[in-house]
């Protein structure tokens, strides 16, 4: 076993002891049933529609579901549960001491830029959207890069409502997130209440939704595409799950917290809301039929009309039509279709939703930062990382989720991979931080990466694969087998002496640890 000294990040680390943890429900479960009631993740769920269907497309959720906690999450609770120790410790053994620097210490700072850019985004269009529908008044929030071509232009008032609110929150996150963190676990029933009132009203127009013929591929394409999108969105809270693990004192607390927390709030979250959105159109379709039948009615002979009924079908609107029906297929566009008095109050609500992701996402950029560059104060980081994101967010580019979340999952997918090859490898142990840069790690995300990023719609002509193959499921497999082969090659290094990688406690339940081996 190398001897070389430890880094600062390293070497400062403390385990959280056992007598600080709780049962599932008090910790892992609510955590991350806050991150899925937050609107960035089940707002574009329903594009899936488009693709083949609604019954396709709640499967792909289910097994989203299943995936994200059995696949991303599962192995790194584990890692947190038995050692105590946060993502960034446990990542030194896949990538080494040096490397670890960057995988995935400093990187986990640099995506959380880009998640903060993606909150004050929303917030900012819900929260002008939400007084213009109160106000009965249209709110200009166009931006240069949104992904709605009607909404593309400049609007100065969608950029102050930005700055002020991605500055306000940076700022809770860098002084006063203990204090969110009292409220944060109210805020997601907000988001679940609204969710639950717009599926009332979209509930009985449900059966009237039919996939449009110009979009349509494929039941496959379209449960696929939502498991991209999910894991997409969830990969770096899937390897965060060391850190949530480190409150919990058995292996039968990281099973039902993720069951829990991640499948069942993922697909309870995102089955509404893809629900919501085919209820949404079509209530359109079935108005416009009804707008239809009546112009024939208005139009054409009592006699001839008496013909038409007899002997003539109905007529059915295409709800998805581009031509007759511009409305998108997603949650921000379609609520005040499903829930038309309440709208504007359900989009300010789910703006207030916002407020304990923003602050969250703000913190981690400090703390991560910091943690990996300690000669770097953490607010200034935080501050700093803020302001690249609400400069992201001004433009509009923070709309573009498809491509977010396909670039998120294809930096972390090979992550998760290679974490839990390694973890295979050391006999389903923590074998501590491995000297230097481990070249199994760093191989392994490399290829993972590249075959996760192959589908982004961002690379427009040059994708390799349709938009709706899930890469990043991909890229999780490929990072798994590249450490893999490369780590039993001998392309990984030997362990450093690390007094918490000996002190590893053995979980009291373990029916699934077993099974992962």
């Amino acid at each position: 076993m190398a001897t070389e000294p430890l880094p600062a990040y390293l070497a400062l680390a403390k385990p959280n002891p056992l007598s600080n943890r709780g049962p599932w429900y008090t910790n892992t479960a609510p955590a991350y049933f806050g991150i899925f009631m937050w609107i960035a993740f089940y707002d574009k769920l329903g594009t899936s529609l488009q693709l083949g269907g609604l019954g396709a497309a709640l499967v792909g959720l289910i097994a989203a579901g299943l995936l994200s906690h059995f696949l991303f999450h599962y192995v790194f609770g584990l890692l947190g549960m038995r050692t105590g120790l946060p993502l960034y410790v446990v990542g030194s053994s896949t990538f080494g001491t040096k490397g670890g620097y960057l995988f995935p210490g400093i990187f986990m700072g640099l995506l959380q830029i880009g998640w903060y850019s993606v909150g004050t985004f929303y917030a900012t269009k819900l929260m002008l959207g939400g007084f213009g529908e109160l106000l009965g008044i249209k709110i200009a929030a166009t931006t240069v890069l949104d992904p709605e071509p009607s909404q593309q232009g400049f609007s100065a008032l969608f950029v102050i409502v930005a700055i002020a609110w991605g500055y306000i929150f940076a700022t809770f996150g860098a002084f006063g997130i203990k204090y969110v963190a009292k409220i944060s676990s109210y805020l997601p029933w907000i988001a679940l209440a609204m969710l639950l009132i717009a599926f009332v009203g979209a509930a009985p127009y449900i059966g009237d939704f039919r996939t449009p013929t110009a979009t349509q591929v494929g039941g496959l394409a379209a449960a696929c595409l939502v498991i991209q999108m999910v894991i997409g969105f969830f990969a770096t809270a899937g390897a965060a799950g060391a850190d949530f693990g480190t409150n919990s004192r058995h292996a039968d607390d990281v099973n039902k917290g993720g069951l829990v927390g991640i499948s069942l709030a993922s697909i309870v979250a995102g089955g509404l809301a893809i629900l919501i959105v085919a209820g949404a159109h079509g209530k359109l379709a079935r108005e416009a039929t009804q707008t239809a039948q009546a112009e024939t009615a208005a139009t054409v002979p009592a006699e001839a009309g008496l013909a038409v009924s007899a002997g003539e079908p109905e007529v059915v609107s295409d709800a998805a039509s581009p031509a007759s029906e511009p409305v998108g297929y997603n949650i921000m566009s379609t609520l005040t279709i499903a829930s038309p008095r309440l709208g504007g109050v359900m989009l300010l609500l789910l703006a207030v939703g916002s407020m304990a992701p923003a602050c969250f996402c703000s913190s981690i950029i400090g703390n991560s930062l910091s943690t990996m560059i300690p000669s770097l104060p953490r607010v200034p980081l935080t501050l700093g990382g803020a302001t690249i994101g609400i400069l992201i967010a001004a433009t509009g580019a923070a709309g573009h989720l498809e491509s977010f979340f396909g670039l998120i999952g294809a930096s972390f997918g090979p992550i998760c991979g290679a974490i839990v090859a390694d973890y295979v490898l050391s006999g389903r142990r923590w074998a501590g931080p491995r000297e230097g840069v481990n070249v199994a790690g760093y191989g392994a995300w490399i290829v993972g990466f590249l075959v996760g990023i192959s589908n982004n719609p961002a690379l427009g002509e040059r994708a390799l694969f349709a938009g709706w193959q899930p890469t990043s499921v991909y890229s999780f497999i490929v990072g798994f087998l590249v450490y893999y082969v490369l780590a039993s090659a001998g392309l990984q290094p030997k362990p450093v002496a690390y007094g918490p990688a000996a002190e590893q406690q053995e979980p009291a339940e373990k029916p699934l640890e077993q099974a992962v081996s």
